[in-house]
């Protein structure tokens, strides 16, 4: 009966297991779709200091600075003596700070093992050949999937014999005809014939995939738009099974030859629950460390919080309508911006909303579809342009097939040679910059709304606007001119470009959602109906689409005529907001404006810009409480007005939606200063792009690299981004922040388990909350 039992179960509770892996692997999104992300994101449900451990052992990585550079932040010590304390650590001040812990032995996979008793001088390492052959294997696999991916890659590997040579292993290929034939039966003899203890199974399993994270993350993300479609795919399993498939083999070809590897093996697990303490001790202390240098952060911006606003602020001062209002989106660029402009006239009002706008839409030209939103929602309205017949079977544009054909792998020479002299025109238009970064499609001026494929109707346009303009809080008292700002960068030879677009657009442009918004809002036939509803529109309130270069700094208004003066004030913003980030740049002496152009078009510029570089805080409040301040860049700012949110509805709203995205951008920014070698994208002019718009390898093969390069975070000298959890704060009562977190899985997850700080924000100070209760 026990035989029986558990010849039904083991199989079960093997997939379990490598499922529950394989759910710990954050996705990454292709380069024309590049969005940050939180990489310890499927670990969210777990406490940050606890998963820093675990990461450290498993796989080396570095979740926190090291004790010297935080030292050199040079932390006051009472702040360092307060965390000590409050972490109950067992240490004395002076111990702590002179302290130096060293990271204990990590995980080792087979192939490190063998790789012991193999001459590296002479000879390739296993680890470095069994990541190239399947990372060349995957490359192609997820441009031309037709199969799953073990018995894909299992069929090309069998016939590889060129392996058997290159490794100096004769024999070597045929273990591959040994294998089981599916990626389930793999993974099952896999485990036990190397003798894996069940428990500890998916530690393992986790192991092997942070070996080939990139990758793993790319299979992640096809299982993420599975979900987004109510299906289900299995690609980063199969990935897992091919990479435990080559342990496999090691062991079988290596195994009677190095029996000390195998007694290591075994030692290994015998001890992994030891090494797993160990590892968590080292992540403690330089977790008390990473929490005294966000106290130090955030008892600075807590002063200048506290700073009261001044009494003839416009702020407060205001009754009329503004002359001007501007909503831009929340990015941590805008900050700089929004100073910028207000301080060209006292009755310019800017706002902070989410940079899709709350419009959940994909683009589509043809069958080019692009979403248009958060990477964490689908789509769920179309735009495309009136005047082109909308057809989903219709063929992409030739601009943008040109386009693909030129980024391909294999197609970027051919035509070139092919196009001949004028092609050469095109590289001398980019070289000198005669013209800006190329796009894959531009959207037309007059766009069409539709939902399931059929137009939406005038009150349904009026009901998607009322919810915009009231989560906005833009539904009384409105200017004559209303900007709406979407931005996005641009920059020449660039191949992580989308990641300096607008996240919550997707890694694009806003340009698509502020024409489709404000097409609406001057709608003769919506505003009626609008006012129906109780917003109502001036008759001379014009809503005009606009898009901010981050990049050169210039505000661009795509559509509409608007008057001389404001014209004037976004021209002198451009040029206050150019000199201030000129100050980070290496452009000094130079003039700001041109200068900042001149990089977005050079070809040979690494660093067009710094992005979201050092960003630290999101503040949901009123901006009366931070226009008076200058916030350095490194804030995103929501509007919100909590006593005209009775029931906390756009609260909540923010706080699932835009702090989750911002989360991720303040996670990716940190996990590529902290371990670059596997959360970032490593050296821009190594890179070579994969698969068309996948990823980038470094070098001509390794692993995908993912998050940011190098250069979008160090400058040559020093790191440009400081890394601290975000902190969050808001302006609004106690139980309203309390009741979010406790009906919200996710956001409970965040807050309890120490992925980012929140904090209620009053007039007087801040407090802070964390599992269930509200501390000084």
């Amino acid at each position: 009966m026990n035989t029986v039992a558990h010849t039904l179960t083991a199989p079960v509770a093997v997939l379990a297991a490598a499922n529950a892996a394989c759910a710990r692997i954050a996705p990454t999104w292709p380069l024309d779709q590049l969005i940050a992300v939180n990489p310890w994101w499927s670990l969210r449900q777990h406490p940050m200091p606890v998963i820093a451990g675990e990461l450290s052992w498993l796989a080396g990585v570095s979740c926190f600075l090291s004790a010297a550079e935080y030292r050199a932040q040079q932390i006051p010590k009472d702040i360092v003596a307060a965390v000590l304390t409050e972490q109950e650590m067992d240490l004395t001040l002076e111990a702590f700070c002179t302290a130096d812990p060293v990271r204990p032995a990590t995980w080792q996979n087979l192939d490190r093992l063998f790789d012991q008793h193999r001459n590296l001088n002479r000879q390739i390492s296993w680890r470095e050949e069994i990541i190239h052959q399947l990372s060349q294997f995957a490359g192609r696999y997820f441009v031309d999937q037709r199969s799953g991916f073990y018995q894909a890659w299992l069929h090309t590997t069998r016939n590889d014999h060129g392996l058997s040579i290159l490794m100096a292993e004769p024999g070597l290929v045929r273990q591959f005809d040994q294998l089981p034939d599916t990626a389930e039966e793999l993974l099952e003899v896999a485990l036990e014939e190397l003798q894996v203890p069940a428990q500890w199974h998916t530690e393992y399993c986790h192991a092997l995939l942070l070996s080939f994270n990139g990758w793993a993350s790319m299979a992640a993300y096809q299982a993420w738009q599975a979900t987004l479609n109510n299906k289900a795919d299995g690609t980063t399993r199969e990935l897992l099974a091919a990479r435990l498939a080559w342990e496999l083999v090691l062991w079988r070809h290596l195994g009677a030859r190095h029996p000390g590897v195998g007694t290591a093996w075994r030692e290994q697990f015998a001890r992994a629950a030891q090494q797993r303490l160990a590892h968590g001790a080292y992540a403690r202390h330089l977790h008390c460390w990473q929490l005294a240098s966000e106290r130090a952060f955030q008892q600075g911006l807590e002063r200048k919080l506290r700073l009261p606003e001044p009494s003839d602020s416009p702020a407060a001062t205001q009754a009329s309508p503004p002359r001007l209002q501007a909503v831009f989106c929340i990015d941590t660029r805008s900050e700089v911006m929004r100073r910028a402009l207000e301080v060209q006239h006292p009755q310019i009002q800017t706002l902070g909303f989410a940079g899709f706008f709350g419009l959940p839409l994909a683009y589509r030209s043809g069958a080019y579809n692009r979403p248009q939103l958060p990477g964490l929602l689908a789509p769920d309205l179309q735009v495309s342009d009136a005047d082109k017949h909308y057809d989903e079977s219709a063929g992409t544009s030739l601009g943008s097939r040109w386009l693909g054909l030129a980024k391909s792998t294999n197609g970027g020479f051919s035509l070139v040679e092919s196009s001949g002299l004028a092609y050469g025109f095109g590289l001398l238009r980019n070289t000198f910059g005669w013209r800006s970064a190329a796009k894959a499609v531009s959207p037309a001026q007059r766009l069409q709304i539709r939902r399931d494929g059929q137009p939406l109707s005038k009150a349904a346009l009026a009901e998607l606007a009322a919810g915009v303009l009231g989560a906005m809080g833009l539904g009384q008292n409105l200017a004559q001119q209303v900007l709406l700002v979407g931005h996005g960068a641009d920059c020449q030879n660039n191949p992580h470009a989308a990641s300096l677009d607008c996240g919550a657009c997707g890694g694009q442009s806003g340009e698509v959602n502020v024409r489709i918004l404000a097409q609406i809002l001057n709608d003769p036939d919506v505003r009626p109906l609008l006012a129906d509803r109780g917003l109502q529109i001036p008759a001379d309130t014009v809503f005009f689409p606009a898009v901010h270069n981050t990049t050169t700094d210039e505000i661009r208004i795509l559509a509409g005529d608007p008057d001389a003066e404001l014209l004037q004030w976004l021209a002198a913003a451009r040029t206050q907001c150019a000199e201030e980030r000129a100050r980070h740049l290496d452009i000094a002496g130079q003039p700001a404006v041109s200068a900042v152009a001149r990089r977005a078009r050079d070809w040979a510029q690494v660093r067009p810009e710094w992005g979201l570089a050092n960003n630290a805080c999101f503040i949901i409040a009123p901006r009366s409480r931070t226009r008076h301040l200058n916030l350095e860049g490194r804030s995103f700012l929501h509007d919100y007005q909590w006593q005209d949110d009775t029931d906390s509805a756009l609260l909540t709203q923010i706080m699932t939606a835009p702090m989750l995205v911002t989360n991720w951008i303040n996670t990716q920014y940190n996990a590529s200063v902290t371990e670059p070698h596997l959360y970032g994208a490593g050296n821009k002019t190594l890179h070579n792009v994969v698969g068309g718009n996948l990823g980038v390898f470094e070098g001509n093969g390794g692993d995908l690299r993912i998050g940011l390069p190098l250069q979008s975070v160090h400058n040559g000298n020093t790191w440009m981004h400081q890394p601290l959890r975000l902190s969050v704060y808001v302006d609004a009562p106690q139980s309203a922040i309390a009741n979010i977190v406790a009906a919200h899985q996710d956001v409970r997850w965040l807050v309890d388990n120490q992925w980012l700080h929140l904090f209620q924000l009053t007039h007087t100070g801040s407090c802070r909350y964390f599992r269930g209760t509200w501390h000084l």
